[in-house]
């Protein structure tokens, strides 16, 4: 090489010397390649995390559907971690009935959704809102899928097994309620008699002598719709649309249609798993019991099909706490406390617009089903410890 091609070749290669900016001077086109790779870069990040944030959405949405079925209908996620950490703080022995049941339901919470416990400790404020927001979410997403399956389905059953004069229509629910006769009876307090005209015109009135709330056992529990007012436990929670009502949520549709009203709801979840062993070389669609993991029936899976039967036989058009007189969520404390502890009467009732509810004294509610239930149980036991 010449000693001019070298002074060339050095020339073009030389580092120019910055300018005041102190930058060094680069081309266009490298800055402009560089800045794409870096927005390419960002932009990858961006879709992982949305795509990482898009999967846990999922997930919780979709453990959350077990919730309102096997754990609590009406009560907060945040009441049951609350109480939980209130029993771990104060360590107190006497606990109140509500306490317990709130206790008790954060157990059977932990078991549904066995992650939840530890991953409390480990998100902070934000996130954990955030998560509980989701399963939320998919737990009101899964009863609202109930209730709309079950409004066509018992209106079938209905016509099926009553063939009323009027049949149910699987888009109304206005016939529905006391002003259907067939529905009436059905939903008509099991202390009482359905066919009596001053019992049926009581209720319809909504009348001070016909009160029609969570106090009372409605008929449509009880096997055969009929019930012994001198053991109101014999045939409870064991009617032919419980034991459909079952099947339905918890096995699929099809299988309710195998109820035979013998009111042996205890071997659903079995029966359903026998069924799917004898088909097990068939394609099937997997059951929701099997979903949200559950073994067995359990109190909240009943108090939660009962209430959806009761709101399906209702005429209320919108899911809600109160129906009247009727409070929803105290009547699957009731039935959830049938099970899990002695029932017995709520000291205080909340009061919600203008009806009957003022009128539900001790002395009125004692004369109620639910009540007399838990009396008739406890001079049960009682009479088996005095023989011992």
């Amino acid at each position: 090489m010449s000693e001019r091609e070298s002074e060339h070749h050095n020339s073009t290669h030389a580092l120019t010397f910055p300018d005041l900016s102190g930058a060094v001077p680069t081309s266009a086109e490298a800055r402009a390649k560089r800045r794409i790779a870096a927005l390419e870069e960002e932009l990858q990040m961006m879709q992982q995390e949305k795509g990482t944030k898009q999967r846990k959405t999922t997930y919780y949405v979709s453990q959350g559907r077990a919730i309102r079925r096997m754990v609590v209908l009406y009560t907060s996620l945040e009441d049951l971690i609350a109480e939980n950490d209130r029993r771990y703080e104060e360590q107190l022995e006497e606990n109140t009935t509500e306490q317990d049941r709130l206790q008790r339901g954060y157990i059977t919470l932990a078991q549904v959704v066995p992650w939840l416990h530890p991953k409390l400790s480990e998100l902070d404020i934000d996130d954990c809102e955030d998560m509980l927001k989701k399963l939320k979410r998919g737990a009101d997403a899964a009863r609202g899928d109930d209730t709309s399956t079950l409004k066509d389905l018992v209106a079938a059953w209905v016509n099926q097994d009553f063939r009323p004069s009027c049949l149910l229509k699987a888009d109304d629910k206005h016939s529905r309620g006391f002003v259907h006769d067939t529905c009436g009876k059905l939903l008509c307090p099991s202390e009482w008699d359905w066919s009596d005209p001053r019992v049926k015109a009581g209720i319809r009135d909504r009348t001070s002598e016909y009160i029609v709330s969570e106090n009372s056992w409605p008929l449509f529990l009880y096997e055969n719709y009929t019930v012994d007012s001198n053991n109101l436990e014999e045939g409870l929670f064991k009617s032919k649309i419980l034991v459909q009502a079952f099947k339905a949520t918890f096995t699929s549709p099809s299988s309710a249609k195998e109820a035979d009203g013998d009111g042996d709801g205890a071997d659903i979840l079995e029966n359903n798993r026998r069924a799917r062993r004898a088909l097990n070389q068939a394609k099937v669609k997997t059951c929701v019991a099997s979903i949200i993991n559950m073994r067995k029936v359990t109190a909240r899976s009943i108090a939660y099909v009962v209430c959806q039967v009761r709101f399906a036989l209702s005429g209320v058009t919108s899911w809600r706490t109160i129906d009247g007189d009727f409070d929803y969520e105290m009547f699957w404390n009731n039935i959830v406390d049938f099970f899990e502890d002695v029932p017995g009467p709520v000291a205080q009732r909340r009061i919600f617009g203008r009806n009957h509810r003022e009128d539900l004294t001790p002395d009125v509610v004692s004369k109620m089903s639910v009540t007399a239930l838990a009396e008739q149980r406890k001079a049960i036991e009682d009479a088996a410890f005095d023989s011992d």
